[in-house]
């Protein structure tokens, strides 16, 4: 078996918690995961169980998982570029309580969307999301956890649309250590950049931000064309950006040290079900073989 890093986003809720979301990712044949560590929509929290996660890493050992690749995604109400005061200082605040989430799990990857500028410009969008990594940083200085700015597809008014926005905010951030990229191909394609030869975008990434600083990579298919500023994620091979694409990018060896982790749709199976992809995309990609799974 060819040795990828690659997995996909799995549950993390009660009663087993982490454990679950090891388990999870075994029964889909991965060797990373992605879990958010509560609703990526609200604040709602429960407290890390120690014990949980003592048993969770023994599962991981034992099924080949590296505490390394796991990834945890900061929630979607984190809107670090708002121009509303409660909102920015709700994110300040949240991504400063997921950092110690992270770290208390052990993890050192922690994706996170830039943000939202509405109505304000960008200057002030980029400079209120370099402020709040900054503060998020210095309050957690004795933590490991990298801050992985997540590439976006440039829906509305979204800051992090292109590799040259991601480098004004790395620019500004003081602890470089902390700051890392991670790359989603299904919004850098739906930005206006064609991912279908993973070299090339490497080589541009290089030149824009530095290879470097690619801590993790979201694997999607696209639902729309190059440049369409959507977010729409597709299943493997059934998108635009295509199969042999996507193979290009699990398979070079550039970023083979890199976790690469899945977060496409579930489908409707033949009893009207909808499950998760993920076992199925896994192993055409393991195989470098598509069938039709859906």
């Amino acid at each position: 078996m060819n040795k990828i890093l690659l997995g996909s986003h799995v549950s993390y809720k009660s009663p087993k918690y982490l454990i679950e979301s090891v388990n999870e990712s075994i029964s889909y044949g991965s060797n990373c995961f992605m879990i958010y560590t509560g609703p990526p929509q609200n604040t709602i929290r429960k407290e890390i169980d120690e014990n949980n996660v003592k048993q969770a890493y023994e599962l991981m050992k034992a099924n080949n998982i590296d505490s390394n690749n796991v990834v945890v995604h900061a929630p979607y109400i984190i809107n670090l570029a708002s121009p509303k005061k409660e909102t920015y200082q709700l994110a300040k605040d949240f991504l400063v309580q997921e950092i110690k989430r992270t770290s208390q799990l052990g993890f050192k990857y922690l994706v996170l969307h830039p943000g939202s500028k509405l109505d304000s410009s960008l200057e002030e969008g980029l400079n209120k999301i370099i402020d709040g990594i900054n503060n998020a940083i210095s309050k957690t200085s004795n933590m490991n956890v990298i801050i992985c700015l997540e590439t976006m597809a440039g829906k509305g008014s979204e800051v992090g649309r292109s590799f040259e926005e991601i480098k004004l905010i790395i620019d500004g951030v003081i602890n470089k250590n902390r700051i890392g990229i991670c790359l989603d191909t299904c919004h850098v394609w739906e930005s206006g950049v064609d991912v279908s030869n993973s070299d090339n975008v490497l080589d541009i990434f290089d030149k824009t931000i530095g290879l470097d600083y690619l801590k993790v990579i979201h694997l999607n298919d696209s639902k729309n064309d190059l440049g369409a500023s959507k977010d729409r994620h597709e299943n493997i091979g059934y998108g635009k950006i295509g199969f042999d694409s996507i193979i290009d990018w699990v398979y070079n060896k550039r970023i083979s040290h890199i976790p690469k982790i899945l977060e496409t749709p579930y489908f409707e199976n033949q009893n009207g079900d909808y499950v998760p992809p993920y076992k199925q995309e896994i192993e055409i990609i393991r195989n470098k073989k598509w069938w039709e799974f859906k």
